[in-house]
Protein backbone atom coordinates (compact mmCIF):
# COMPACT_ATOMS: atom_id res chain seq x y z
CA UNK A 1 0.00 0.00 0.00
CA UNK A 2 0.96 3.47 -0.90
CA UNK A 3 -0.17 6.69 0.51
CA UNK A 4 -1.63 9.64 -2.04
CA UNK A 5 0.35 12.65 -2.51
CA UNK A 6 -3.16 15.34 -1.41
CA UNK A 7 -2.15 18.52 -3.47
CA UNK A 8 -2.80 21.60 -1.28
CA UNK A 9 -5.27 24.66 -1.67
CA UNK A 10 -2.47 27.57 -2.40
CA UNK A 11 -4.67 29.96 -1.10
CA UNK A 12 -6.05 28.31 2.34
CA UNK A 13 -3.24 25.19 2.55
CA UNK A 14 -6.28 22.53 2.60
CA UNK A 15 -6.14 19.37 0.70
CA UNK A 16 -7.95 17.93 -1.96
CA UNK A 17 -8.82 14.29 -2.80
CA UNK A 18 -7.36 13.94 -6.16
CA UNK A 19 -10.72 12.66 -8.74
CA UNK A 20 -11.88 9.42 -8.63
CA UNK A 21 -9.92 8.45 -5.46
CA UNK A 22 -11.46 5.35 -3.26
CA UNK A 23 -11.14 6.53 0.55
CA UNK A 24 -11.56 4.20 2.69
CA UNK A 25 -12.87 5.30 6.41
CA UNK A 26 -11.18 3.20 9.04
CA UNK A 27 -12.95 2.07 12.09
CA UNK A 28 -11.15 0.24 15.23
CA UNK A 29 -14.22 -1.44 17.40
CA UNK A 30 -16.82 -3.67 17.74
CA UNK A 31 -17.33 -5.05 14.10
CA UNK A 32 -20.98 -6.12 14.95
CA UNK A 33 -21.39 -2.05 15.61
CA UNK A 34 -19.61 -0.42 12.92
CA UNK A 35 -18.01 -1.95 9.52
CA UNK A 36 -14.43 -1.65 8.90
CA UNK A 37 -14.27 0.41 6.01
CA UNK A 38 -16.36 2.59 3.85
CA UNK A 39 -16.34 4.10 0.18
CA UNK A 40 -16.73 7.21 -1.24
CA UNK A 41 -19.02 7.87 -4.12
CA UNK A 42 -19.75 10.60 -6.66
CA UNK A 43 -22.97 12.62 -5.82
CA UNK A 44 -25.86 11.86 -8.65
CA UNK A 45 -27.31 14.49 -6.70
CA UNK A 46 -26.57 18.13 -7.95
CA UNK A 47 -28.78 20.42 -5.76
CA UNK A 48 -27.30 23.67 -4.84
CA UNK A 49 -27.97 22.78 -1.29
CA UNK A 50 -25.84 19.60 -1.87
CA UNK A 51 -22.94 21.78 -3.56
CA UNK A 52 -22.71 23.81 -0.95
CA UNK A 53 -21.88 21.38 1.51
CA UNK A 54 -18.29 20.33 -0.50
CA UNK A 55 -19.31 17.50 1.14
CA UNK A 56 -18.95 13.63 0.86
CA UNK A 57 -21.29 10.66 0.94
CA UNK A 58 -19.86 8.02 2.34
CA UNK A 59 -21.71 4.68 2.31
CA UNK A 60 -20.97 1.77 4.63
CA UNK A 61 -19.77 -1.45 3.62
CA UNK A 62 -21.64 -4.38 3.98
CA UNK A 63 -24.19 -2.97 6.18
CA UNK A 64 -27.80 -1.59 5.94
CA UNK A 65 -27.66 2.47 4.13
CA UNK A 66 -29.05 3.85 7.34
CA UNK A 67 -25.42 4.44 7.98
CA UNK A 68 -24.59 6.35 5.17
CA UNK A 69 -23.55 10.08 6.20
CA UNK A 70 -22.12 13.24 5.43
CA UNK A 71 -18.88 13.68 5.31
CA UNK A 72 -17.01 17.07 5.49
CA UNK A 73 -13.53 17.10 3.63
CA UNK A 74 -12.40 18.69 6.77
CA UNK A 75 -13.88 15.63 9.01
CA UNK A 76 -11.44 13.38 6.98
CA UNK A 77 -7.46 12.46 8.38
CA UNK A 78 -6.16 12.88 4.35
CA UNK A 79 -2.61 11.92 5.61
CA UNK A 80 -3.55 8.49 6.55
CA UNK A 81 -5.13 8.19 2.96
CA UNK A 82 -3.87 4.81 1.38
CA UNK A 83 -4.39 3.28 -2.10
CA UNK A 84 -2.72 0.05 -3.80
CA UNK A 85 -0.33 1.08 -6.00
CA UNK A 86 -0.53 -0.24 -9.54
CA UNK A 87 3.30 -0.65 -10.00
CA UNK A 88 2.75 -3.93 -12.05
CA UNK A 89 -0.21 -5.64 -14.14
CA UNK A 90 -0.15 -8.03 -11.28
CA UNK A 91 -1.03 -5.92 -9.21
CA UNK A 92 -3.45 -3.76 -11.34
CA UNK A 93 -5.45 -7.14 -11.50
CA UNK A 94 -5.42 -7.75 -8.12
CA UNK A 95 -6.89 -4.18 -7.43
CA UNK A 96 -9.18 -4.54 -9.86
CA UNK A 97 -10.79 -8.35 -8.62
CA UNK A 98 -10.78 -6.47 -4.73
CA UNK A 99 -12.79 -3.64 -6.34
CA UNK A 100 -15.41 -6.11 -8.01
CA UNK A 101 -15.40 -8.00 -4.74
CA UNK A 102 -15.90 -4.78 -2.85
CA UNK A 103 -18.72 -3.70 -5.34
CA UNK A 104 -20.49 -7.59 -5.45
CA UNK A 105 -20.75 -7.29 -1.43
CA UNK A 106 -22.45 -4.01 -1.47
CA UNK A 107 -24.49 -4.94 -4.16
CA UNK A 108 -25.98 -7.96 -1.73
CA UNK A 109 -26.14 -5.98 0.73
CA UNK A 110 -28.80 -3.47 -0.90
CA UNK A 111 -30.65 -6.07 -3.08
CA UNK A 112 -31.84 -7.59 0.63
CA UNK A 113 -35.10 -5.59 0.85
CA UNK A 114 -35.60 -5.39 -2.46
CA UNK A 115 -36.33 -8.62 -3.82
CA UNK A 116 -39.09 -8.08 -5.95
CA UNK A 117 -37.54 -5.91 -8.39
CA UNK A 118 -35.75 -7.50 -11.29
CA UNK A 119 -32.08 -6.50 -12.16
CA UNK A 120 -32.46 -3.38 -14.20
CA UNK A 121 -35.18 -1.90 -11.99
CA UNK A 122 -32.99 -2.81 -8.92
CA UNK A 123 -29.94 -0.50 -10.80
CA UNK A 124 -32.41 2.49 -11.38
CA UNK A 125 -33.56 2.39 -7.63
CA UNK A 126 -29.92 2.29 -6.34
CA UNK A 127 -28.94 4.66 -8.59
CA UNK A 128 -31.98 7.06 -7.89
CA UNK A 129 -31.76 6.73 -3.74
CA UNK A 130 -28.33 6.15 -3.24
CA UNK A 131 -27.67 9.73 -1.87
CA UNK A 132 -30.09 10.85 1.24
CA UNK A 133 -31.49 13.75 -0.17
CA UNK A 134 -32.52 15.22 3.60
CA UNK A 135 -29.99 14.99 6.36
CA UNK A 136 -32.26 16.18 9.14
CA UNK A 137 -35.83 16.50 9.76
CA UNK A 138 -37.71 18.78 13.40
CA UNK A 139 -40.71 16.69 14.05
CA UNK A 140 -41.88 17.63 18.09
CA UNK A 141 -39.11 18.88 20.40
CA UNK A 142 -37.03 16.32 18.33
CA UNK A 143 -34.44 16.83 15.74
CA UNK A 144 -33.63 13.65 13.87
CA UNK A 145 -31.55 12.53 11.30
CA UNK A 146 -32.37 10.57 8.51
CA UNK A 147 -31.52 7.21 6.84
CA UNK A 148 -32.53 6.60 3.59
CA UNK A 149 -33.82 9.12 0.35
CA UNK A 150 -37.46 9.83 0.33
CA UNK A 151 -38.77 11.56 -3.39
CA UNK A 152 -40.24 14.62 -1.83
CA UNK A 153 -41.85 17.12 -4.68
CA UNK A 154 -38.58 18.72 -6.98
CA UNK A 155 -39.47 22.55 -5.20
CA UNK A 156 -37.74 20.62 -1.76
CA UNK A 157 -34.74 19.35 -3.85
CA UNK A 158 -32.53 22.11 -2.17
CA UNK A 159 -33.47 21.67 1.33
CA UNK A 160 -31.41 19.72 3.57
CA UNK A 161 -33.36 19.94 6.43
CA UNK A 162 -37.37 19.77 6.90
CA UNK A 163 -39.72 20.89 9.89
CA UNK A 164 -43.06 18.70 9.95
CA UNK A 165 -45.92 19.86 11.93
CA UNK A 166 -45.81 16.63 14.48
CA UNK A 167 -49.87 16.94 14.46
CA UNK A 168 -50.48 16.98 11.02
CA UNK A 169 -47.68 16.35 9.25
CA UNK A 170 -47.68 19.07 6.73
CA UNK A 171 -43.77 19.93 6.30
CA UNK A 172 -41.89 23.70 5.60
CA UNK A 173 -38.26 24.63 4.88
CA UNK A 174 -38.31 27.19 7.27
CA UNK A 175 -38.62 27.09 11.20
CA UNK A 176 -40.45 30.10 10.80
CA UNK A 177 -42.91 28.88 8.55
CA UNK A 178 -43.64 25.90 11.04
CA UNK A 179 -43.75 28.56 13.65
CA UNK A 180 -46.54 30.52 11.85
CA UNK A 181 -48.22 27.11 10.75
CA UNK A 182 -48.58 25.92 14.80
CA UNK A 183 -50.66 29.04 15.17
CA UNK A 184 -53.11 28.03 13.09
CA UNK A 185 -52.95 24.39 13.24
CA UNK A 186 -56.00 23.30 15.38
CA UNK A 187 -54.87 19.63 15.76
CA UNK A 188 -53.37 18.31 18.85
CA UNK A 189 -53.47 14.79 17.57
CA UNK A 190 -53.78 12.83 14.27
CA UNK A 191 -57.07 12.63 12.09
CA UNK A 192 -59.30 10.08 12.67
CA UNK A 193 -60.93 7.87 15.40
CA UNK A 194 -58.70 7.09 18.50
CA UNK A 195 -59.46 3.43 19.10
CA UNK A 196 -57.09 2.26 22.00
CA UNK A 197 -56.29 4.37 25.15
CA UNK A 198 -53.99 2.90 27.86
CA UNK A 199 -52.41 5.12 30.56
CA UNK A 200 -50.25 7.89 28.30
CA UNK A 201 -50.76 5.69 25.16
CA UNK A 202 -53.11 5.90 22.63
CA UNK A 203 -53.92 4.58 19.05
CA UNK A 204 -55.28 6.20 16.09
CA UNK A 205 -56.97 4.54 13.25
CA UNK A 206 -56.56 6.95 9.90
CA UNK A 207 -58.87 6.44 7.17
CA UNK A 208 -56.11 7.01 3.60
CA UNK A 209 -59.63 7.97 1.79
CA UNK A 210 -60.53 10.04 4.33
CA UNK A 211 -57.25 11.71 4.98
CA UNK A 212 -55.26 11.40 1.83
CA UNK A 213 -52.83 14.36 2.60
CA UNK A 214 -52.05 13.04 6.08
CA UNK A 215 -51.76 9.74 4.57
CA UNK A 216 -49.11 10.90 1.43
CA UNK A 217 -47.14 13.13 4.64
CA UNK A 218 -46.79 10.15 6.60
CA UNK A 219 -45.11 8.00 3.81
CA UNK A 220 -42.83 11.15 2.48
CA UNK A 221 -41.85 10.81 6.71
CA UNK A 222 -41.52 6.94 7.16
CA UNK A 223 -39.53 6.76 3.47
CA UNK A 224 -36.54 8.25 5.46
CA UNK A 225 -36.18 5.83 7.34
CA UNK A 226 -37.84 2.96 5.60
CA UNK A 227 -34.49 1.83 2.66
CA UNK A 228 -37.25 -1.07 0.99
CA UNK A 229 -40.60 1.49 1.31
CA UNK A 230 -42.74 1.67 -1.52
CA UNK A 231 -43.77 5.26 -1.90
CA UNK A 232 -47.78 5.91 -2.15
CA UNK A 233 -48.94 7.83 -3.57
CA UNK A 234 -52.73 6.40 -3.44
CA UNK A 235 -53.39 5.88 0.03
CA UNK A 236 -56.83 5.19 -0.46
CA UNK A 237 -56.42 1.42 0.04
CA UNK A 238 -54.74 1.61 2.80
CA UNK A 239 -55.68 2.17 6.99
CA UNK A 240 -52.82 3.73 8.95
CA UNK A 241 -52.38 2.93 12.74
CA UNK A 242 -50.67 5.60 14.61
CA UNK A 243 -49.51 4.94 18.06
CA UNK A 244 -48.66 8.30 20.10
CA UNK A 245 -47.96 9.58 23.60
CA UNK A 246 -50.15 12.09 25.03
CA UNK A 247 -49.44 14.78 27.12
CA UNK A 248 -51.26 18.45 28.43
CA UNK A 249 -49.77 19.46 24.85
CA UNK A 250 -50.91 16.67 22.38
CA UNK A 251 -50.83 12.68 21.17
CA UNK A 252 -46.81 12.55 19.81
CA UNK A 253 -46.76 10.31 17.37
CA UNK A 254 -43.80 7.61 18.08
CA UNK A 255 -44.48 5.40 15.57
CA UNK A 256 -47.46 4.17 13.02
CA UNK A 257 -48.39 0.72 10.97
CA UNK A 258 -50.30 0.51 7.95
CA UNK A 259 -52.43 -1.96 6.32
CA UNK A 260 -54.26 -2.67 3.36
CA UNK A 261 -58.51 -2.23 3.65
CA UNK A 262 -58.65 -5.23 1.51
CA UNK A 263 -55.78 -8.05 1.52
CA UNK A 264 -55.96 -11.24 -0.61
CA UNK A 265 -52.79 -12.56 1.10
CA UNK A 266 -54.06 -12.06 4.56
CA UNK A 267 -51.74 -9.48 4.86
CA UNK A 268 -52.44 -7.68 8.46
CA UNK A 269 -49.59 -5.01 8.11
CA UNK A 270 -47.27 -3.56 5.22
CA UNK A 271 -45.45 -1.26 6.96
CA UNK A 272 -44.45 -0.45 10.50
CA UNK A 273 -41.72 1.93 11.78
CA UNK A 274 -40.74 3.38 15.08
CA UNK A 275 -39.25 6.94 15.12
CA UNK A 276 -35.46 6.96 16.03
CA UNK A 277 -36.20 9.34 19.18
CA UNK A 278 -38.35 6.50 20.07
CA UNK A 279 -36.82 3.26 19.48
CA UNK A 280 -36.02 0.19 21.90
CA UNK A 281 -38.70 1.39 24.28
CA UNK A 282 -40.75 -1.66 22.94
CA UNK A 283 -42.50 0.51 20.72
CA UNK A 284 -41.64 -1.69 17.78
CA UNK A 285 -43.33 -4.95 19.82
CA UNK A 286 -46.56 -3.41 20.78
CA UNK A 287 -47.38 -2.40 16.98
CA UNK A 288 -46.87 -6.18 15.75
CA UNK A 289 -49.20 -7.06 18.89
CA UNK A 290 -51.54 -4.30 18.44
CA UNK A 291 -51.95 -5.68 14.24
CA UNK A 292 -52.30 -9.66 15.40
CA UNK A 293 -55.03 -7.86 17.84
CA UNK A 294 -56.69 -6.79 15.32
CA UNK A 295 -56.76 -9.83 12.96
CA UNK A 296 -58.02 -11.64 16.12
CA UNK A 297 -61.51 -9.14 16.05
CA UNK A 298 -61.61 -10.03 12.64
CA UNK A 299 -61.36 -13.64 12.83
CA UNK A 300 -58.68 -13.96 10.48
CA UNK A 301 -54.91 -15.15 10.63
CA UNK A 302 -52.55 -12.53 9.57
CA UNK A 303 -48.79 -12.19 7.96
CA UNK A 304 -47.15 -9.13 7.55
CA UNK A 305 -46.58 -7.92 3.56
CA UNK A 306 -42.98 -9.08 2.24
CA UNK A 307 -40.18 -8.14 2.29
CA UNK A 308 -39.71 -7.25 5.60
CA UNK A 309 -36.99 -4.64 6.25
CA UNK A 310 -33.95 -5.70 8.45
CA UNK A 311 -35.00 -4.38 11.43
CA UNK A 312 -38.87 -5.85 10.90
CA UNK A 313 -37.21 -9.23 10.66
CA UNK A 314 -36.02 -9.14 13.64
CA UNK A 315 -38.79 -7.74 15.60
CA UNK A 316 -40.95 -10.31 13.66
CA UNK A 317 -38.76 -13.60 15.06
CA UNK A 318 -38.90 -12.26 18.32
CA UNK A 319 -42.67 -11.71 18.64
CA UNK A 320 -43.18 -15.24 16.90
CA UNK A 321 -40.66 -16.78 19.37
CA UNK A 322 -42.29 -15.22 22.64
CA UNK A 323 -45.74 -15.66 21.70
CA UNK A 324 -45.71 -19.41 20.26
CA UNK A 325 -43.43 -20.62 23.63
CA UNK A 326 -44.86 -19.13 26.10
CA UNK A 327 -48.34 -21.39 24.97
CA UNK A 328 -46.23 -24.18 24.67
CA UNK A 329 -44.64 -23.60 28.00
CA UNK A 330 -48.22 -23.76 29.68
CA UNK A 331 -50.20 -25.90 27.17
CA UNK A 332 -50.34 -29.44 28.92
CA UNK A 333 -50.55 -32.30 25.76
CA UNK A 334 -50.58 -32.34 22.34
CA UNK A 335 -51.73 -29.29 20.33
CA UNK A 336 -51.34 -28.67 16.54
CA UNK A 337 -50.36 -26.34 14.38
CA UNK A 338 -53.53 -25.37 13.35
CA UNK A 339 -54.44 -24.64 16.95
CA UNK A 340 -51.37 -22.75 17.07
CA UNK A 341 -52.69 -20.42 14.07
CA UNK A 342 -56.23 -20.42 15.96
CA UNK A 343 -54.97 -18.59 19.20
CA UNK A 344 -52.49 -16.72 18.02
CA UNK A 345 -54.18 -15.51 14.61
CA UNK A 346 -50.31 -16.04 12.93
CA UNK A 347 -50.54 -17.84 9.67
CA UNK A 348 -49.51 -21.72 10.16
CA UNK A 349 -46.50 -20.68 7.70
CA UNK A 350 -44.65 -18.33 9.90
CA UNK A 351 -45.38 -20.78 12.82
CA UNK A 352 -44.07 -23.55 11.11
CA UNK A 353 -40.99 -21.72 10.30
CA UNK A 354 -39.94 -20.18 13.50
CA UNK A 355 -40.33 -23.75 15.16
CA UNK A 356 -38.16 -24.91 12.61
CA UNK A 357 -35.58 -22.31 13.17
CA UNK A 358 -35.63 -22.97 16.85
CA UNK A 359 -35.17 -26.97 15.98
CA UNK A 360 -38.31 -27.19 17.70
CA UNK A 361 -40.40 -29.36 15.05
CA UNK A 362 -39.89 -32.60 13.42
CA UNK A 363 -41.08 -34.44 10.57
CA UNK A 364 -42.63 -38.25 11.08
CA UNK A 365 -44.37 -40.33 9.28
CA UNK A 366 -46.13 -37.72 7.05
CA UNK A 367 -47.09 -34.95 9.96
CA UNK A 368 -44.51 -32.38 11.47
CA UNK A 369 -44.46 -32.49 15.22
CA UNK A 370 -43.57 -30.02 17.93
CA UNK A 371 -41.08 -31.37 20.73
CA UNK A 372 -41.07 -28.89 23.58
CA UNK A 373 -38.65 -29.73 26.20
CA UNK A 374 -39.46 -27.18 29.29
CA UNK A 375 -35.67 -26.37 29.51
CA UNK A 376 -35.34 -25.72 25.46
CA UNK A 377 -37.94 -23.19 25.70
CA UNK A 378 -36.95 -21.77 28.42
CA UNK A 379 -33.44 -21.05 27.11
CA UNK A 380 -35.05 -20.10 23.93
CA UNK A 381 -37.26 -17.46 25.75
CA UNK A 382 -34.08 -15.98 27.41
CA UNK A 383 -32.50 -15.55 24.03
CA UNK A 384 -36.14 -13.76 22.41
CA UNK A 385 -35.67 -10.80 25.34
CA UNK A 386 -38.47 -9.17 26.97
CA UNK A 387 -41.89 -8.73 25.34
CA UNK A 388 -41.99 -4.94 25.70
CA UNK A 389 -45.12 -3.10 26.19
CA UNK A 390 -48.44 -5.69 26.26
CA UNK A 391 -52.07 -4.51 24.42
CA UNK A 392 -54.61 -4.52 26.94
CA UNK A 393 -57.19 -5.78 24.96
CA UNK A 394 -60.09 -3.95 27.70
CA UNK A 395 -58.98 -0.74 26.29
CA UNK A 396 -59.39 -1.85 22.40
CA UNK A 397 -62.81 -0.57 20.73
CA UNK A 398 -62.56 -1.11 17.36
CA UNK A 399 -64.96 -2.31 14.44
CA UNK A 400 -63.26 -4.09 11.34
CA UNK A 401 -63.05 -1.68 8.19
CA UNK A 402 -66.31 -2.33 5.77
CA UNK A 403 -66.95 -0.26 2.78
CA UNK A 404 -69.63 1.98 3.12
CA UNK A 405 -71.79 2.23 0.63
Amino acid sequence: MGSIDTPKNPENGSRTLPPATDAYATYEGDENEMPPRATEMTLPVESDAIKKRKASMLPLEVVNRRLDEWVKLEQLDLDSVETVVDEKVEDKVTSLKMTRHQKRKIDETHVEGHEELDAASLREHEEFTKVKNIATIELGRYEIETWYFSPFPPEYNDCLKLYFCEFCLNFMKRKEQLQRHMKKCDLKHPPGDEIYRSGTLSMFEIDGKKNKVYGQNLCYLAKLFLDHKTLYYDVDLFLFYILCECDDRGCHMVGYFSKEKHSEESYNLACILTLPPYQRKGYGKFLIAFSYELSKKEGKVGTPERPLSDLGLLSYRGYWTRVLLDILKRHKGNISIKELSDMTAIKAEDILTTLQSLELIQYRKGQHVICADPKVLDRHLKAAGRGGLEVDVSKLIWTPYKEQG
